[in-house]
């Protein structure tokens, strides 16, 4: 048994330092670092041989005060009792990442009292901080579910989404809203909307590439009877209809030149014609506009007036793909497994391991419409509590299948093994993928062809397949 006396092996008492959580080092009387544990490593990333000889304020930054409290004790400067001071502060690392840390820092005095130099213990805070601005945010999610909507997120880019449409809410600016197809530009819209002065007034949405370019002037204007044939009665348009509220034109590229110098005189005026009525009528409209298209280059070629793109595109709030905030994904797929079970009746409360790695993998080119059209998909063919790898479409699944890296443990089949592969999948096609009728040809057990199948990596996709 190990000798754990350490006044008599000093050693032990380094190897038990050393095998701590917790940082710990000390400073001589002027700062500077004469010991320097694992745990301090493993915290800050700098090796002993990194610091040691080094001021302790090696650790300062622009926003990081590092162990400032141990300069000031050390210069007498801290009135904490019996040279002692418990310290939070922020830690910059090797790596550049600010670390949160609490420490508490103890004198050690000389015979005479004075200053011999100090021994800190501090611990990471980091990973509690960032857990509870997660559950803030998501707190903040559920408060303002009617608000946000489906958007759903707590990665870095979501953040700073929600902080942009915060923005916006509290100003009555003319907001743009860019993102690949899928995002969720008219839910930001939404929830700029609901969280503005204007909750109270309309929300109005339009897609100005599923209206007919003909119709979509009296669509957003309006028109008199007589107007044009067809017009058999007077019409208010949606600038009309939004009045006091929000409207929302999404695909704002597809719209011609011509009708952009229309809108451009409505944002100018805060005034709308209708069709075939020289009259101009006053509107009050927060206008929220979104494409995926870029419109600067739209603008250099000319279909985009760029007088009307500077008047839209004051105050620009970037949805990012999918594949960019891949940690939402898990969050994500249990908001809407969640939606799903309410509205199938089907009381999902989860998704597999592989089933989530194939999510996570994917890179969703249709973004979180893709992913919740996937989800629905699996809801169709779940038959349990859980979402399991089979249960998604079967693109994701070769995708993912695809992505995997060959297994080295797997041995190469024997000769015998490749015979007997070929007579399970003939039995299989022969049956429609009757595993039961199979294995009675084949004159096995049920569970022994499964476990042949397992064996011999005969995928459960194609029994599937063979069934259809």
């Amino acid at each position: 048994m190990m000798d754990l006396d350490f006044r008599r092996d000093p050693s032990i008492l380094s190897t038990i330092v050393d095998a701590m959580a917790d940082g710990v080092f000390t400073v001589d009387a002027s700062g500077r670092i004469v010991a320097w544990s694992q745990g301090a490593e493993r915290i800050t990333g700098y090796a002993s041989e990194e610091v040691v000889g080094r001021s302790c304020r090696l650790f300062e930054g622009p926003h990081c005060k590092g162990f400032s409290t141990l300069t000031e004790l050390l210069a007498g400067g801290c009135a904490a009792t019996a040279g002692t001071c418990h310290q939070e502060c922020k830690l910059l690392a090797k790596d550049g990442r600010e670390v949160t840390i609490h420490g508490t820092v103890r004198l050690i005095l000389e015979g005479d009292g004075s200053v011999a130099g100090a021994v800190c213990n501090f611990f990471d805070l980091t990973p509690f901080i960032q857990a509870n601005e997660r559950i803030a945010l998501l707190e903040e999610q559920a408060r303002n579910r009617d608000a946000f909507g489906r958007l759903v997120g707590a990665s870095p880019p979501m953040q700073e989404v929600f902080r942009r449409i915060r923005l916006a809410a509290h100003s009555d600016v003319t907001v743009f809203v860019s993102g690949e197809s899928g995002t969720g530009k008219e839910l930001a819209a939404g929830a700029i909307h609901s969280l503005s002065a204007r909750k109270d007034g309309p929300f109005l949405a339009v897609n100005c590439s599923a209206i007919p370019e003909s119709l979509l002037e009296s669509e957003l204007f309006g028109h008199v009877k007589g107007a044009f044939t067809g017009a058999d009665r007077d019409k208010i348009g949606l600038f009309q209809a939004a009045d006091g509220g929000t409207l929302f034109l999404d695909e704002i590229g597809d719209v011609s030149p011509l009708l952009q110098l229309k809108l451009l005189r409505v944002l100018q005026e805060r005034e709308v014609q209708r069709v075939g009525d020289p009259s101009p009528i006053k509107v009050n409209v927060r206008l929220i506009t979104a494409t995926n298209r870029d419109l600067k280059e739209l603008v250099a070629s000319g279909s985009f007036r760029e007088d009307f793109y500077y008047r839209v595109h004051v105050f620009e709030i970037r949805l990012p793909p999918l594949r960019e905030r891949r940690e939402d994904i898990p969050l994500l797929a249990r908001h809407v497994i969640n939606q799903l079970s309410r509205e199938y009746g089907h009381p999902v409360q989860g998704i597999a391991r592989d089933a989530l790695q194939a999510l996570m993998h994917h890179d969703w080119p249709g973004n979180v419409r893709e992913l919740r059209n996937a989800l629905e998909h699996a809801f169709v063919t779940v038959s349990g509590p859980t979402i399991s790898l089979l249960d998604l479409p079967v693109e994701l699944r070769q995708r993912h299948r695809a992505s995997l890296p060959p297994d080295p443990n797997r041995p190469c089949p024997s000769p015998g093994d490749q015979v007997e592969r070929r007579r399970i999948l003939e039995a299989l096609e022969q049956t429609g993928g009757n595993r039961t009728e199979a294995a009675r040809r084949l004159g096995y057990s049920r569970v022994t062809l499964w476990k042949k199948m397992r064996k011999l990596a005969i995928d459960e996709e194609a029994v599937r397949g063979l069934a259809r």
